[in-house]
């Protein structure tokens, strides 16, 4: 073991307070996306934005400075899905986003989260490139979406990608889960 594996990391480090920022954003985001006129629209999206970017900036931190915890693990995705299931939600309730697309991207958000959990017993199932680029896609259709001037075209196409990439990539973790599994079977039986 190196050093660094071997030093315990506090879970008050930069990292997961700026997660824990981003579960405290989800609430302002909403209240904001609901109060009428486009000023709170702005604010909704300011919000919104913020709250992105401490998605990127405590992942970046956290593999920078080895402030990885377990519970920046647990976290960190439940704060993603938070934010991104309060926009899609909030977007249907405001009939701007048709309910089934909401509903397909948390219900692969939820499934896969929940398979991730029943499998890490077996190990872990790494973020792929495929699932970055899914979160980028998805953040950016909910940024068309909160802005009042974007042509729907637009939206939608933006939207369709992110829905696209986000079911195969979903697929692809079922694929991965189930390798896991059998790998680690056969491990257990040799």
């Amino acid at each position: 073991m190196t050093r660094d594996e071997r030093r315990v990391v506090s879970p008050w480090n930069i990292a997961n307070v700026l997660t824990v920022l981003r579960l405290a954003l989800v609430p302002f985001f909403v209240v904001c996306l609901f109060l009428p006129g486009t000023g709170w629209r702005y604010a909704a999206l300011g919000v919104f934005g913020l709250a992105s970017l401490t998605d990127h900036l405590d992942g970046e931190l956290a593999r920078r400075y080895h402030l990885i915890t377990d519970f920046g693990k647990i976290a960190d995705p439940i704060a993603d899905k938070a934010l991104t299931g309060a926009a899609l939600v909030s977007l249907s309730i405001l009939d701007e986003l048709p309910w089934w697309v909401t509903v397909v991207i948390l219900g692969r958000e939820l499934g896969i989260t929940l398979l991730r959990f029943i499998v890490i017993r077996h190990g872990v199932i790494p973020a792929s490139y495929g699932g970055k680029v899914k979160t980028v896609l998805q953040i950016a259709a909910i940024v068309l979406y909160l802005l009042p001037p974007v042509p729907d075209v637009i939206r939608w196409v933006v939207m369709g990608a992110a829905l696209v990439v986000t079911v195969v990539t979903g697929v692809d973790y079922v694929i991965r889960a189930i390798r896991l599994r059998r790998v680690a079977r056969r491990a257990r039986a040799e």
